[in-house]
């Protein structure tokens, strides 16, 4: 918040303005992206209500990773000519990086 308020008195002035904000108890924030997947662990939530506008604030312990779909799993599988289950493994160590997966595959 603004350096030199106590929070009572923020509560307050944001109320008299028409903004309502409340905290969420939350364990874990995923955002989902088209190329990865955002993990905000330890989240702080608060929802900020203005007008009937609800907006979100996040702020917690950030990791990204790719999102691994079948269709790499295969590819991986055939490239480095093992199993489903060995090709997954190697991409998700990978952080679905296809090249790495397969690499680290065929050196084994």
């Amino acid at each position: 918040m603004l350096p030199g308020i106590n929070p009572r008195q923020m509560q307050g002035m944001l109320k008299k303005l028409g903004i309502k904000q409340e905290d969420i108890e939350a364990e874990e924030v995923i955002i989902k992206t088209k190329d990865k997947n955002i993990i905000i662990n330890n989240p702080q939530v608060s929802i900020i209500n203005m007008n009937g506008n609800k907006s979100f604030q996040i702020t917690g312990d950030v990791t990204e990773e790719s999102p691994i779909n079948e269709e790499d799993i295969e590819t991986v599988a055939e490239k480095a000519n093992v199993n489903f289950e060995k090709a997954k493994e190697a991409l998700e160590n990978s952080n679905g990086d296809l090249a790495e997966a397969i690499l680290s595959l065929k050196e084994n």
